[in-house]
């Protein structure tokens, strides 16, 4: 009995080690310490609106929605932009003085606005369901809703972000920077440029689409 108990503790230590190791590969935590306020937050945003709106909802297809985005993701994502571990150049004259206590305000804020809505597109539906839910076996690929979850609200605490709702436009771009490695930031264990790899246009599309009707 002593010994089955052993191995209780020695597999619960294991996962802890095995959680925190990859959790560091990922790269999605940022490292500011700092506890974002939504409410300084708000008094921050004068540079975000234009493309972003107040609300987080973005009317323009190609920008991504920030209402509801996990905040360490968001906070991370600012973050590497600024140091150019993500390159953005648009946005460079927005984020190159924010300190890290702006960024994670600004993050907080977002992070506490209703999430977006949208619609799949239904001749898509399928495919992206199928992808998004169970992966594909024959390229060893992965399930989406292994990281992201089931409705796409993706793992705050662990830095996934919420895609459910997001744009399609924004999406599609996104997985076709990581499958050419334009977009590298997504850790040591480059888990998005190992997926977005196995991905052909029409899948993105389809991955895309149904990822913008989850909620």
């Amino acid at each position: 009995m002593r010994c089955y108990r052993g191995e209780i503790i020695m597999k619960k230590i294991i996962m802890s080690l095995s959680l925190i190791t990859s959790l560091s590969l990922t790269g999605y935590v940022f490292a500011s310490t700092n506890i974002g306020d939504p409410a300084s937050g708000k008094n921050k945003i004068s540079e975000c609106v234009a493309c972003h709106t107040e609300t987080g909802i973005s009317i323009v297809s190609s920008y991504p929605h920030l209402a509801g985005q996990n905040a360490r993701y968001l906070a991370k994502q600012i973050a590497d932009i600024q140091s150019g571990s993500r390159n953005v150049p648009e946005m460079m004259p927005f984020v190159g003085d924010l300190s890290s206590q702006d960024i994670t305000d600004i993050a907080a804020y977002y992070a506490s606005q209703t999430a977006a809505s949208g619609a799949a597109n239904p001749k898509l539906a399928t495919l992206g369901k199928s992808l998004y839910m169970s992966g594909n076996a024959k390229k060893q690929m992965m399930a989406c809703a292994g990281c992201h979850t089931a409705n796409g609200t993706g793992n705050s605490l662990a830095g996934y972000p919420n895609i459910s709702g997001q744009q399609a436009d924004y999406t599609a771009k996104q997985l076709r920077a990581f499958r050419e490695s334009e977009r590298t930031n997504d850790g040591d264990a480059q888990v998005m440029r190992t997926i977005a790899g196995k991905l052909s246009n029409r899948e993105i599309d389809a991955l895309a689409s149904y990822i913008s009707g989850l909620r």
